[in-house]
């Protein structure tokens, strides 16, 4: 089975997190946390920083890893590292998502879009850690 490495930003902006709807694909139309494939020699934070600056024409902070992700898709294992990320300049401009939106980092987040399988697991981690005495961090 093919394997795919990639890297996710969960964009956090006070208590909101920035998901994107793919446009093109087979997954065309499911939402997901933004990055992509990780080439030859690259890191995933390296991959995070250059993905974001090409899809959304904004420069990132990569912060605290939150998760690695193992999924089986019908014809690829996925392997994706998540990080926490921020933006530091930019307007998050579509180049490549059919749509995206801040969604509020609360209990209907799981059910507030139609995730990809790997980027709910995502969703479920960051619902179980969080620490709602700081939401705003």
């Amino acid at each position: 089975m093919k394997h795919i490495e990639v890297a996710a930003a969960v964009i956090r902006h006070e208590n909101k997190i920035f998901a994107t709807q793919r446009g093109y694909g087979e997954f065309k139309d499911k939402w997901e946390f933004p990055g992509g494939k990780l080439e030859p020699g690259e890191t995933p934070q390296e991959t995070l920083a250059r993905e974001i600056r090409e899809e959304l024409l904004t420069e990132i902070q990569v912060g605290d890893p939150i998760m690695k992700v193992e999924t089986d898709y019908p014809t690829f294992h996925l392997t994706m590292y998540v990080f926490w990320c921020s933006v530091i300049s930019g307007e998050l401009t579509l180049t490549e998502h059919e749509a995206a939106k801040w969604l509020e980092l609360n209990e209907d987040l799981p059910n507030a879009v139609d995730w990809l399988p790997a980027d709910l697991e995502v969703v479920e981690r960051i619902l179980r850690d969080r620490d709602p005495e700081v939401e705003n961090t």
